[in-house]
């Protein structure tokens, strides 16, 4: 048995992901990151509520509506800080992100406004009396409340474990270089980078007909994630070979 627990997952497309679960340790450190921002920004809103009431204190009306709209505001950073970050960064926080950590959906897709949401919204029940905490290291899945309820996980970026060799075509080394002209590598997520991978892996195993219509349905999902032409006459597995070069490229720049 590893150190670390680990996840296997079922993709829509079929695609067979694991991947390494993030644990107490790397989720603890992420949390203490944002938990500082967050402070931080909660202690710039109540010093400004602090000056305000040098010039309200004899309205005692107002000093009860500005209190309760700071009260208000405190949760809504307290709250919006991770729906926000973890919504336009598909999972992530600034915590997570330093951490190499991602929340994602219990079928590897990324998280969106929805699970962000409720994850976010568990959160204070979460944190009391350390209950995500004890949640997180007594299960097997290493799930909080948010974590069940928004169907998420929270794994260590980059790590699938199947590492076999992958034949690369010299058609898609020819390829790579125009793509890497064309489109942004960076708009391809982990999870989503692992299903390509996997699907590289072990095509070699599906029968003509399941691997044709695999490779047809997974190159148009990936002309739209790099906002490329859908007409195009390459065939699927030189594309996807010349998107997982590209990719690799990207990241050892």
């Amino acid at each position: 048995m590893g150190l670390f627990n680990q996840l296997r997952l079922q993709t829509p497309e079929s695609v067979e992901l694991e991947f390494i679960l993030a644990g107490i340790g790397n989720r603890a450190l992420a949390y203490v990151i944002d938990y500082l921002i967050v402070t931080v920004s909660l202690i710039f809103l109540w010093s400004f509520y602090a000056m305000l009431l040098i010039y309200i204190d004899d309205n005692d009306r107002l000093v009860q509506w500005s209190f309760a709209i700071v009260l208000l505001l405190s949760f809504a950073i307290y709250v919006g800080y991770y729906v926000f970050f973890e919504t336009i960064w598909r999972g992530q926080t600034p915590g997570k992100k330093l951490l190499k950590i991602r929340a994602i959906q219990e079928n590897g897709r990324p998280v969106g406004l929805t699970q962000a949401s409720l994850r976010a919204l568990l959160r204070p029940l979460d944190d009391l009396f350390f209950l995500g905490a004890l949640m997180i290291i007594l299960g097997n899945r290493e799930k909080r409340l948010g974590d069940w309820l928004a169907a998420t996980v929270v794994i260590q970026e980059e790590s699938h474990l199947n590492q076999p060799t992958l034949l690369i075509s010299p058609a898609a080394h020819q390829l790579c270089p125009s793509l890497l002209a064309k489109t942004n590598p960076s708009n391809l997520l982990p999870d989503e980078f692992s299903t390509l991978k996997e699907y590289l892996e072990r095509r070699t195993a599906m029968t003509s007909k399941a691997r044709l219509s695999l490779s047809q349905n997974l190159a148009r999902r990936f002309h739209a994630i790099l906002e490329l032409e859908t007409e195009d006459r390459t065939p699927p597995d030189i594309f996807l070979e010349a998107v997982y070069l590209a990719y690799q490229q990207y990241k050892n720049d």
